[in-house]
């Protein structure tokens, strides 16, 4: 049950009777018109602005426009209690006792799909994240973005959307030549004792390689590691080939696992770069031409040369971008784009891209790309994830370094746990720079959200508990008559935000706003649940071991919903703490 749809609906059908009756004047357009939870020092229990949304058009004030309206929506609605104009002209309603316990009814019979849009058109998602260079393990800076991929899609499944989560292995260029080398330097190092050429600032010098260097000798005891260029394509595959499963782990041990992993070698050697080049060609999207020095470029420096340019500024970038260099090898952008034609060949109705912080500004020239490719009907979306700095003692916080030069995710995980990882990094939009604020996660208070909202469902689970039941335990709704405190009325009218929560966290892709809602949720609770600290009336649990069936469903609703946001975010919801 979404009330503010509900309660939209019907507002819209009054305001369409009246235009009828040339009553009143509408737009062509009602989307402005909002329903809303209002501020707790009004008694009310919902809002909307229609009287102030008609109100210039009309040529009235937004109180005359709400005078005609109230009446017709207390007539038409027998649980509406009470009808109140606030300025500057908001519409207040506050309903009978009767409509949060049919409220409760509903969420409790449908719980499972309570948050569901059901109108909602289902749409086809892939979703690519991560995608960092299979050239060691994850560390932090790819770990936010993970989760927010991992969210995202969770999300969306969740609202019944289907969604590919997908993983592009950038496993072509000098990055994996580089790494290939430097594998064969270790093994060199342990099979003939030489010495790793540490100098060499291309090389990857992290104990990883090490690891991976041993592994390749223990399977691969019939290799002759006497030259570089007669192994190093076979010794790419096998170096990738670890690289891959490290980051698997990786990704698995944050409770991540994609659908597909796209190699980016296979996409040029499959010659699809040069395809999708042609198919530009043709649509007159590609031309040979000159770049001009890049913002902050000494032009003393830069050398402009011909090359083959992509028209992205016919999409709104700032400049056109190179898809082949002046020797003719690909560009990483002309791989990209090929890509994303293979995505668009694949008939997904929307393109979601994860990035890191340093690829903001990567985003205008592949969504020209797509646009290109697809004759702009194919949406891509990108979401940048902003960096992650680690704070311990108020001071920035540096773990072992043994992977390398970075944090891995296993050294965090290693730390904090998966959940306090995952929940965290949740808990800012993604477009901001996050504190991950050590001292505050191992906290066991209202400073530490995780727990905050972990502990609010195991007290829950101890009342149920108490009484020899459990969250799964049947409770009989038919006799619900629930007469509810104004403490308990707050935490009803936050429950019926979960599907708007759901609504907006789905059509804005930002999943953060769950984390937020649940310890908004948790938060009223741990307020109600506390009265009973100076008022033994109030309390769950007594001595008497007595608590009426309609309070349990109250409670077991609370938990439904907490339960429902954790499993999207990817963490437990302990019943014991």
């Amino acid at each position: 049950m979404n009330i503010f749809d509900i309660y939209l609906i019907k507002i819209k059908d009054i305001l369409n009777d009246l235009s009828k009756q040339n009553k009143i004047i509408l737009p062509q357009n009602l989307e402005g018109i909002t329903t809303e939870i209002p501020p707790v020092k009004f008694d009310s229990d919902i809002s909307t602005n229609v009287a102030m949304f008609l109100a210039k058009i009309n040529k009235k004030t937004p109180n005359d426009i709400a005078e005609i309206l109230s009446p017709i929506l207390s007539d038409n609605d027998t649980q509406i209690e009470m009808i109140s104009i606030v300025k500057p002209g908001f519409i207040n309603i506050k309903f009978k006792p009767i409509f949060w316990t049919n409220f409760i009814k509903d969420v409790i019979e449908n719980y499972k799909s309570f948050g569901v849009n059901k109108k909602e058109k289902k749409i086809n998602y892939l979703i690519e994240f991560v995608s960092a260079n299979p050239t060691g393990p994850l560390h932090v800076g790819h770990c936010r973005g993970a989760i927010l991929g991992d969210v995202t899609a969770n999300l969306l499944q969740y609202n019944n959307h289907k969604v590919t989560k997908e993983y592009y292995v950038n496993d072509y260029g000098n990055q994996i030549i580089n790494f290939t080398k430097s594998v064969y330097f270790r093994i060199r190092e342990i099979k003939f004792k030489e010495n790793f050429p540490s100098n060499d600032e291309n090389l990857y010098p992290g104990d990883y390689i090490k690891d991976f260097a041993e592994n390749i000798i223990k399977s691969n005891k019939d290799l002759n590691f006497e030259n570089f260029e007669s192994i190093s394509e076979n010794l790419t595959i096998l170096s990738i080939a670890e690289a891959l499963n490290l980051i698997k782990k990786n990704l698995n041990s944050l409770g991540i696992n994609h659908d597909n992993f796209v190699s980016e070698k296979e996409l040029v050697s499959n010659k699809e770069v040069e395809k999708v080049v042609q198919t530009l060609k043709k649509d007159n999207f590609v031309y040979k031409g000159k770049i001009k020095a890049p913002i902050g470029e000494d032009k003393n420096n830069w050398e402009e040369r011909e090359q083959l340019l992509f028209k992205s500024t016919d999409f709104g970038d700032d400049k056109d971008r190179a898809l082949q260099k002046s020797d003719g090898s690909w560009t990483y952008f002309a791989s990209d784009v090929a890509y994303h034609k293979n995505k668009l060949d694949r008939k997904f109705d929307c393109l979601i891209n994860i990035l890191g912080a340093d690829h903001a500004g990567y985003i205008k020239r592949i969504s020209s790309s797509v646009d290109a490719l697809s004759n702009s009907k194919i949406k891509l979306i990108c979401k940048v994830s902003q960096l992650v700095k680690l704070i311990k003692d108020k001071k920035p916080f540096k773990m072992s370094k043994r992977k390398g030069d970075y944090i891995t995710v296993d050294d965090l995980i290693g730390e904090v746990g998966k959940d306090a990882t995952r929940f965290i990094m949740l808990n800012r939009s993604s477009d901001v720079e996050l504190d991950f604020d050590f001292d505050n996660v191992v906290e066991k208070s209202k400073e530490n959200p995780l727990y905050y909202v972990q502990y609010a469902y195991a007290r829950i689970a101890s009342v149920f508990r108490h009484l020899n039941k459990d969250l799964s335990s049947e409770l009989d709704i038919d006799s619900y008559d629930f007469r509810y405190s104004n403490d308990e009325i707050q935490i009803l009218k936050k429950i019926a935000e979960w599907p708007k929560c759901i609504d907006i966290s789905c059509n804005r892709l930002e999943p953060h706003r769950v984390a937020v809602y649940l310890y908004d949720l948790s938060s009223l609770f741990h307020s109600y649940w506390n009265l009973g600290k100076d008022n033994p009336d109030k309390r769950f649990i007594n001595e008497q071991k007595k608590i009426d069936n309609d309070k349990l469903i109250f409670l077991k609703v609370i938990s439904n919903v907490i339960k429902s946001g954790m499993n999207i975010i990817g963490v437990s919801t302990p019943e014991k703490m």
